[in-house]
């Protein structure tokens, strides 16, 4: 939350993507934007400092799109780690959509149109941060310095594993914590957390690398000491799974508390959201336009005034 503060700061909500996967569900896309917006409300972003925008509503990232399809191969799309492992959590195989293939273009894109320098992202997600600088350098060998080369900043907990034990959290894996889930929901979901499979009883030592409970301790527990103790106990033996998820319950809705808390005053006046919405959307047109002008002129485009 500190980065809105540091950096002029947009924050996206990618419908169009969404859509890559959801194309016969548009309805489901159109009610999580405002899912979405009131998560990023609800941990902290304030729009007043960062601006909030909709893909959908800015023309000229799909404009932009189009014209660095040109500057990528089928192949270089089709060797993208980050996309090779979703189309294998989605089944996809040989029946991907052309959409969804490509939605890194649009990522590099959405990206370039704000000439970001920093993007926030998880560590799965910096093969995409590679391929928008590849676009960019491609563009800007053939028609002159125009676009920014873009770097990942990613956190040193860059994304939970899901509480399946799975290495990716999602919502449609279903092995997710929400922000909108009550205490009990969320406790329900820590005590059947996937642990050391090999930890049956009380007595025997446990594995604490790749051990999600101690993945999320490690994240959001404030008391480092007490972390490392109960590591160090887990590793010995003679500590439950079920002492340790309890003290995750206790440190989660510590953190989540609040954040419901937010979350349920912004879904109070869901219009407000929308303006905000709005708003920031506007604000973001003025920059993707500019962006737009300039590429267009550097590569011959600019027809009339």
């Amino acid at each position: 939350m500190q980065l809105q503060h540091q950096y002029r700061t947009f924050v996206l909500v990618a419908d169009m993507q969404a859509l890559t996967d959801n194309a016969d569900n548009p309805e489901k896309v159109r009610q999580n934007l405002t899912e979405v917006v009131l998560d990023y409300l609800a941990v902290g972003l304030d729009p007043k400092v960062a601006t909030f925008c909709v893909q959908s509503m800015l023309p000229e990232l799909a404009e932009l799109t189009m014209y660095y399809l040109n500057l990528v191969t089928v192949a270089r799309l089709q060797r993208n780690p980050t996309v090779k492992e979703e189309m294998r959590q989605k089944d996809f195989e040989a029946q991907v959509p052309a959409g969804f293939l490509c939605y890194p273009v649009s990522q590099a894109a959405d990206i370039t149109a704000f000439k970001a320098h920093l993007v926030p992202v998880g560590e799965d997600q910096k093969p995409m941060i590679e391929q928008t600088v590849e676009i960019v350098r491609s563009f800007n060998r053939l028609y002159g310095e125009v676009l920014v080369e873009p770097e990942a900043l990613v956190p040193q907990i860059a994304r939970l594993p899901g509480t399946d034990g799975q290495s990716k959290m999602g919502k449609s894996l279903g092995n997710a914590i929400y922000l909108s889930d009550s205490a009990d929901v969320v406790a329900k979901k820590v005590r059947g957390m996937f642990t050391d499979p090999k930890h049956l009883r009380v007595e025997d030592p446990g594995t604490v690398e790749g051990n999600p409970v101690f993945t999320y301790l490690d994240a959001f527990d404030p008391d480092t000491e007490k972390v490392q103790g109960l590591k160090d106990h887990y590793r010995r033996g003679g500590l439950g799974d079920t002492v340790v998820k309890r003290r995750l319950a206790e440190v989660l809705e510590a953190f989540l508390g609040p954040i419901r808390k937010r979350r349920e005053d912004y879904a109070r006046d869901p219009a407000e959201v929308m303006r905000l919405l709005k708003e920031g959307t506007e604000r973001a047109r003025e920059v993707t336009s500019r962006t737009l002008s300039e590429v267009r002129k550097a590569m011959r485009l600019d027809y009339w005034p």
